[in-house]
């Protein structure tokens, strides 16, 4: 690979012009030698970002690639930090990045080629750009980005992510020029993301009632993403909100997808990397991790509160140095000559406490050819009457459903999960599912599965190892007495006692919800009929876990899981502005004819 022989000049705030006169603020670091920028050309990194080029992990990687024989430009997307305009997250990153990539090729130290990298948002430019058919792209690292925000991360099931409702807190705070411009409204901002829990309790959100009405643009985009429950063309026809409808035009480019299993874009990351290789001639690879979302996690060997052993992190610059090296400077960095696919296999570990007081979960990485894995077998286990988990179906003398009381004013609160971008509001990750005091919505230290308003079905004790790898389904047949609710599945890893977790330790592997209204069509809602039952069809993240010997199996079904999801108030009133509320019966079926299940992709060889 490619060594650090070069020293590094850098040049601030170059304006780039757009199209529509607008000019977007790009930083350039030189490979440079004796105080001098080299003329190259080169091969040029390409980052575009809303978090400040300015940041240090940004200024970081720069210099990293270009010490390496790497042009270098960071660019500051439209309406944030030093770059003008308005800023409305992810309207215009198509076209502003095929023409910062126009820009780029004209210059005399580019030698015609680009690489893209970024992370989550960055992702987002970088895929945006690439579909909009920007020049000279030649290759791509894209890490934790979106195949389709509709379906693979700002809603899940057709309910609202509000993990974006906080963001947009975020973003009006750091970074916008009505906070630059105004030091009273940016003190309005800085209070209002520290305290956003207290807006969490009066959604759905209003207009012009919270301090982001000092960032119009942001606050729009909020009201948008949580009244556009349908798929419509607010979510199918800009660049930066789906690319799945604009496949066959990307360019055919070497991609390295890399996502982790309690990062946000498991499904994403996982859909675009089979879409490109059906449809791409060029490598592509994949790598799923243990990681929550974020840069700092893919170098870290735990998520939340679980660790993973310290083969878990991985050098994230020298993985994109191996792949760009090998594609802009034809150097042979062995790459291509893995498998194509690399996950990380959680589990097996001790299940103590370590040094730093997370639970040793352990796991192992694993190279293979294909993900999902061909080997993998779907299998169904039902819902029992008696709370059990059993790849039997249920007999007829069982009992032949299970109801609880749903009320949108007592949601089930969010314990982990993949969930990024809002640490101090609900953090990502593993954690045993009970309350603490640090969990929004919890009043006591008790398991989740106490809750009146949590079905639990587990298995016994596995009489040896089951690996569960793969994208995974649970199918409820249920009925309501509301004309619109939801439906939660979490499925767990628990834990027997031991000495550090007299209780055991019930640790979230995965979860997801239903939008009743949505069970046939994302954009044709349906009310239901109270009393009639529905198959309905709940999508988890894909994972890799080894339940190990001893351990259960468990799947929480509830029809909340909040602040992770908005809260539905059955009644359905249009999204995102209903303010009344009313409790709903639920009842789950798991008789011969209605046989609800979790199907679990199991890979053999595991015990």
């Amino acid at each position: 690979m490619s060594h650090a022989e070069y020293d590094v000049i850098y040049e601030r705030n170059v304006r780039v012009p757009m199209r529509d006169g607008v000019h977007l603020a790009s930083d350039l670091y030189y490979p440079a030698r004796s105080g001098k920028a080299l003329p190259g050309p080169f091969p040029v990194i390409v980052e575009r970002t809303p978090y400040d080029k300015l940041a240090t992990d940004a200024v970081k990687q720069a210099k990293f690639f270009a010490r390496r024989g790497y042009m270098v430009l960071l660019q500051d997307v439209r309406g944030r930090y030093a770059s003008e305009g308005e800023f409305y997250p992810f309207r215009d990153e198509a076209p502003d990045g095929v023409d910062t990539c126009a820009w780029v090729v004209a210059q005399p130290w580019c030698d015609g080629r680009i690489a893209t990298v970024g992370l989550s948002y960055g992702a987002c430019t970088e895929t945006a750009l690439a579909a909009a058919g920007a020049p000279g792209v030649a290759a791509q690292f894209i890490a934790e980005g979106y195949h389709n925000y509709h379906n693979g991360a700002m809603r899940q099931g057709g309910a609202m992510e509000l993990r974006f409702m906080i963001y947009g807190f975020r973003m009006a705070a750091n970074g916008s020029p009505e906070a630059a411009q105004d030091p009273v409204v940016k003190a309005s901002l800085l209070k209002a993301h520290r305290e956003v829990a207290k807006y969490l309790r009066y959604t759905p959100m209003k207009k012009g009632q919270t301090p982001l009405r000092f960032t119009p643009g942001i606050e729009q985009w909020v009201l948008d993403v949580l009244q556009h429950g349908e798929y419509s063309p607010y979510w199918s026809e800009p660049v930066a909100y789906s690319i799945v409808d604009r496949y066959d035009q990307y360019p055919d480019v070497p991609v390295y997808w890399l996502s982790g299993w309690y990062d946000t874009y498991i499904r994403s990351t996982i859909t675009n990397f089979n879409e490109f290789r059906a449809r791409k001639q060029s490598p592509q690879r994949l790598i799923m991790g243990p990681w929550i979302h974020g840069v700092a996690s893919i170098g870290q060997s735990y998520a939340g509160d679980v660790d993973f052993g310290p083969d878990a992190a991985v050098d994230y610059d020298d993985l994109r140095l191996r792949w760009f090296d090998h594609f802009l400077k034809e150097a042979e960095t062995g790459v291509l000559a893995e498998p194509p696919v690399r996950i990380f296999v959680m589990g097996g570990g001790s299940g103590r406490k370590n040094e730093e007081g997370r639970l040793d979960h352990g796991g192992q990485w694993r190279y293979e050819h294909e993900f999902p894995l061909p080997r993998a077998v779907a299998t169904p286990f039902y819902l029992r009457g008696d709370g059990l988990l059993a790849t039997a179906l249920p007999a007829a003398a069982e009992q032949a459903s299970s109801a609880y009381v749903y009320d949108p004013r007592d949601p089930v609160p969010t314990i982990g999960g993949s969930i990024s971008a809002v640490p101090h509001v609900m953090p990502g990750g593993g954690f045993n599912q009970r309350g603490r005091p640090d969990v929004y919505g919890a009043t006591d230290d008790l398991p989740l599965g106490l809750r009146p308003d949590v079905l639990v079905f587990s298995t016994p004790p596995l009489v040896a190892d089951v690996e569960v790898t793969g994208p995974m389904k649970v199918v409820l047949y249920a009925s309501s007495t509301a004309v619109d609710t939801d439906f939660t599945a979490k499925l767990i890893d628990v834990y027997p006692p031991n000495p550090d977790y007299p209780d055991g330790y019930e640790l979230n592997i995965s979860d997801s919800i239903i939008r009743v209204r949505y069970r046939d069509d994302w954009d044709q809602p349906a009310p239901m009929v109270p009393g009639t039952v529905y198959p309905l069809a709940i999508e988890l993240y894909a994972t890799a876990n080894l339940f190990r010997k001893g351990h259960q199996i468990r799947l929480h079904i509830s029809s909340s899981n909040f602040p992770r999801f908005d809260v539905n108030p059955n009644t359905g009133a249009p999204l995102g502005t209903g303010q009344v509320a009313v409790a709903a019966t639920q009842t789950i079926y798991h008789d011969p004819a209605h046989p609800s299940h979790i199907l679990l992709p199991l890979v053999p060889g595991a015990a």
